[in-house]
């Protein structure tokens, strides 16, 4: 049996933009709609005409563009109670954007009505039924945004649904809900939305939550069950306060676990990547425990866990991670046992319990010094190679020294002097670094190494993250540094750890050459130690 489809709404442009630290360019805006087109949503609303230059010059823009999936949907309020909406200047601009969906939002909590508008209630129903009757003329589609509609209905449940109607007579081809607070829990919506959806049986139901009362997924797949056909929501929930619906996991709730369905299955694959490039493009680091997309979504880290994972990956896994374009990722920490380590497909440490044991002693031991290999597992395929005798290091430092200064112009200046050696030759280089003394340390090492080994030269280090282990010991505390390299679109992680910051850097820096080497080709690294990434 077919699944049923529901419209995916997506206001990450304009709703997601409100949220503290985003901020897209026109260039950000029209990329991200790019993608969102071929990620297969079926509205975009590109932003509040007139309310900014910015959302003017996109609505220009984005005319330009050759939109498969998506339809253009502008936004705004109905007309002002002293206007008519012809000479409305909000109506105006909206109707300017020209866009072939607009929707728009009016009042249907009457605390809102008597003390934000400050109008009469019946007013406000002609404000909403005539502002819709105009654009409905202007455009093949209006959308009517009840904002506030579940506070409205739990206090006066007859002018809620005045409201709708007032848009309905107008001429709105859907009514989309709006828990705009987003403190409602998900039983009230529920009888709230099956009320709704009986009384408008020709009209489209849409749900808008936002995700205050942490209820936004869940209210916006429970009006789905219960007959809303089209869902609003930001990519990854950004919005204002705590964010909106997050349409990530709507779509993958959806998709995977009802008889409904939104977007083409094939998309679903690339849910993970969609996600990121949306952290990417609004510069914020993604959470790690994200529902679906997570790097720890599929995380196993406790030996049992692991140990049943390796007997039937649905123990501990509710979908696969496959399905949403994830990966299973099994941890490496004091709280493994064996499974976790077999899990890895170490077939010298698997065949052999004595071998086997060490390598979870040295696991504690090096744990219980402050390091860490969940994000390093570069290192700790490093040190799985130390405790079979393995271990074949092609260069060493036999010593540096890293110098920071402030110059005449006040800028801070750092100098790396090192002393390596790679077989019979030594090198003595010099360094100097722009962004401080790591950078500096780096790129002494890659003028030394280059020489015998030419890949280093491209090797790439792209994240930097430093952790203090023991926080109480003030001066005397340890650091532990994570470091994220590239290397022709590969991926990996290595730590280190020492009281001196630049000495735990130096060990991190090391181990991701000597991964690099390790590897000679990095094409056959492993899977499950480095990971690609699509960008």
């Amino acid at each position: 049996m077919a699944k049923k489809l529901i419209e995916i709404y997506d206001t990450t442009l304009r709703d997601g933009a409100q949220g503290e630290g985003v901020s897209f360019s026109i260039g950000d805006k029209i990329n991200i709609t790019t993608e969102l087109d071929k990620f297969g949503v079926n509205y975009i609303e590109g932003g509040w005409p007139g309310s900014n230059p910015k959302d003017m010059e996109y609505f220009a823009e984005v005319k330009k563009l050759k939109l498969k999936n998506a339809q253009i949907t502008a936004f705004g309020s109905t007309r002002h109670a002293k206007n008519t909406p012809a000479t409305d200047p909000n109506i105006k601009k909206i109707v300017a954007a020209k866009t072939d969906v607009i929707t728009i939002f009016g009042k249907s909590w009457d605390l809102h009505v008597r003390d934000a508008l400050r109008v009469s209630l019946d007013t406000n129903l002609d404000m909403i039924e005539s502002s819709v009757k105009y654009l409905s003329k202007k455009c093949s589609k209006v959308i009517f945004d009840a904002e506030h509609f579940f506070d409205g209905y739990f206090e006066n449940p007859e002018y809620a649904l005045k409201c709708l109607e007032a848009a309905a007579n107008g001429g709105a081809s859907t009514l989309a809900l709006c828990d705009t607070n987003g403190g409602c829990l998900t039983h009230q919506l529920a009888d709230i939305i099956s009320i709704v959806c009986e009384k408008f049986p020709g009209i489209s139901i849409a749900m808008h939550a936002h995700n205050d009362g942490g209820l936004a997924t869940a209210n916006s797949v429970t009006a789905v069950m219960l007959g809303a056909t089209q869902v609003q929501g930001t990519m990854n929930g950004l919005g204002e306060r705590c964010g909106n619906a997050n349409l990530i996991e709507i779509i993958a709730n959806l998709n995977l676990k009802t008889e409904f369905k939104a977007l083409k299955v094939k998309n679903l694959k690339q849910l993970t990547d969609f996600s990121r490039y949306i952290y990417e493009v609004a510069n914020m680091l993604p959470p790690k425990n994200l529902p679906y997309v997570g790097t720890s979504a599929f995380a196993h880290k406790a030996g049992i866990h692991a140990s049943a994972i390796a007997r039937n990956k649905r123990t501990y896994e509710h979908v696969t991670p496959e399905s949403v374009g994830n990966e299973r990722r099994i941890l490496i920490s004091e709280l493994s046992g064996r499974s976790n380590i077999k899990t890895l497909g170490i077939k010298a440490i698997n065949d052999n319990p004595k071998l086997m044991k060490k390598l979870l002693e040295k696991v504690m031991e090096m744990e219980n010094k402050g390091y860490t290999y969940e994000a390093a597992q570069a290192s700790f395929t490093l040190m799985v190679d130390k405790v079979c005798g393995k271990h074949n290091p092609q260069f060493s430092i036999d010593s540096f020294r890293v110098m920071s200064e402030v110059n005449s112009e006040g800028n801070s200046v750092s100098e790396a002097t090192i002393k390596t050696s790679v077989g019979k030759n030594h090198y003595h280089t010099v360094s100097e670094g722009e962004d401080g003394p790591v950078d500096a340390l780096f790129k002494a090492l890659q003028k030394a190494l280059k020489v015998d080994f030419p890949l280093v030269d491209n090797l790439n280090l792209i994240d930097y993250k430093v952790h203090i282990v023991n926080p109480l010991a003030a001066t005397e505390a340890k650091v532990r540094v994570v470091i994220q390299s590239e290397y022709n679109g590969v991926f990996w992680g290595t730590v280190g750890v020492s009281k001196n910051i630049i000495d735990a850097s130096c060990h991190a820096l090391l181990d991701s050459i000597e991964y690099l080497l390790k590897q000679k080709a990095v094409g056959a690294a492993k899977k499950k130690v480095v990971r690609r990434v699509q960008k």
